[in-house]
């Protein structure tokens, strides 16, 4: 009789090992690439807004905030085209964490006291400095105001035109570039009310600054804006199929 026992099968550990975390969460690379970029810019925007730039020839104005936030509304349309509408409206309200670090960290700087040599030899652009970014409460309060009612609305209303579904299938066909320049153009219209009367009305007349961030935002909206988003997408396939 053969006593001999047979050999053991090897582990189900050894034949098939068990995915890495990392390959389990791996994400497309396009939308890691965005959330990357649209985290910098919720930041940038904030900043930059503190400067008023004239629209040549006319005397309308721009805060410089618009460029910054024109990316946003072009990063959260491809996403909703892409990834769907229900992660872009949960990376818009995410925008708030890096707002409200960056918004920490500066009253942290601002706080602590400038060096010897800064104050002896550098008071000019201390003072610049602390100028810039000890914004007033009323332009802080403003701009979360009007992130977060332009971005979901442009994310409605690009959604709505194309019947995205919550995964992003689409269900009716209505041009990709059309959508972006109507959405981005009615929520940008309104986030220039909304930021430009909270910010500073009473301080100046802000008829100029509203009319011109109006038609700016308005004639960007429909003239570049639909291109930026045709690119995006193109990127993030691009990105996504090279794994």
């Amino acid at each position: 009789m053969n006593t001999a026992t047979p050999a053991q099968a090897p582990s189900t550990s050894e034949t098939s090992p068990a995915p890495s975390a990392a390959g389990m969460m791996q994400m497309p690379r396009g939308l890691f690439l965005f959330l990357l970029i649209y985290g910098g810019m919720t930041v940038l925007a904030g900043v930059v807004a503190f400067k008023q730039v004239q629209l040549f020839p006319t005397k309308l104005a721009v805060e410089a905030g618009i460029f910054p936030f024109l990316i946003l509304v072009v990063i959260s349309s491809t996403i909703a085209q892409l990834y769907g509408k229900a992660l872009a409206q949960r990376l818009v309200w995410f925008g708030f964490v890096p707002l409200a670090l960056s918004a920490l960290l500066i009253f942290l700087v601002l706080s602590l006291p400038a060096s010897p040599e800064m104050l002896e030899f550098r008071s000019t652009d201390l003072a610049a400095f602390e100028t810039v970014l000890g914004q007033t409460p009323r332009i802080l309060m403003a701009g979360p105001f009007a992130y977060i009612t332009s971005l979901l609305l442009n994310i409605w209303i690009f959604s709505k035109l194309a019947g995205n579904t919550e995964d992003g299938a689409e269900v009716k066909t209505v041009s990709l570039m059309v959508r972006g320049a109507v959405a981005s153009a009615l929520s940008q219209a309104i986030d220039s009310v909304i930021f430009v009367t909270l910010a500073f009305y009473g301080e100046f007349d802000i008829t100029d600054l509203l009319i011109g961030q109006v038609i700016a935002k308005v004639a960007l909206s429909i003239v570049l804006v639909p291109f930026l988003i045709t690119g995006g997408v193109r990127l993030a396939k691009w990105l996504d199929a090279r794994g």
